[in-house]
């Protein structure tokens, strides 16, 4: 079989949004979420909530982070989005309480079809549970389910869902240990 890019379409795909919108979006990503011109946590979550992204109290956002699409992403309570994260939604991204997303790590909901000549887009959601880490630059792949309080340690990939209270390392990352958190 043969790739032919040529051949490609995605006109299925439907951001969520008109194309006016997703330029002001882009525009306003680059200069306000993007960049280190505004580190102004909660002016960055007021620019995500203006362009319908569900964001909880106390969520902390730090420079150069990439956001696709805003209105596809739910973040909860107290949850952090380390420097030069890139949550590529283009399906729905959901975050919940208590966080981390670490420094360079990538949440990717999208992917290439590579058994097809056509190399189709497939697109999947992402949910990562409460209490849920992402250590430094890991990828969580399309349709992963984090659960409560996993943590996918630096640099590893998660291609399928991790347990609740579970370390995971590596690529693909594998289970090495339980979490067990102090109060």
């Amino acid at each position: 079989m043969k790739v032919e890019l040529k051949t490609y379409n995605n006109n299925w795909f439907k951001p969520g949004r008109n194309k006016l919108i997703e330029l002001i979006w882009y525009c306003c990503n680059a200069v306000f979420l993007n960049s280190y011109i505004i580190p102004i946590s909660s002016f960055k979550v007021f620019i995500l909530k203006l362009f319908g992204a569900k964001i909880g109290k106390g969520v902390n956002i730090k420079p150069k982070v990439n956001i696709k699409y805003p209105w596809k992403l739910t973040i909860g309570d107290y949850s952090w989005i380390g420097e030069k994260v890139w949550i590529d939604n283009l399906d729905q991204v959901t975050i919940g309480e208590n966080c981390c997303l670490s420094q360079g790590a990538m949440l990717l909901c999208g992917n290439h079809d590579f058994k097809k000549s056509t190399f189709d887009l497939i697109v999947k959601p992402i949910v990562l549970k409460d209490g849920c880490w992402v250590g430094a630059k890991a990828i969580v792949c399309p349709g992963v389910i984090l659960n409560e309080n996993a943590v996918l340690s630096v640099a590893s990939i998660a291609t399928s869902n991790l347990e609740f209270n579970s370390i995971y390392q590596g690529n693909p990352a594998i289970k090495i240990k339980n979490r067990i958190t102090e109060l």
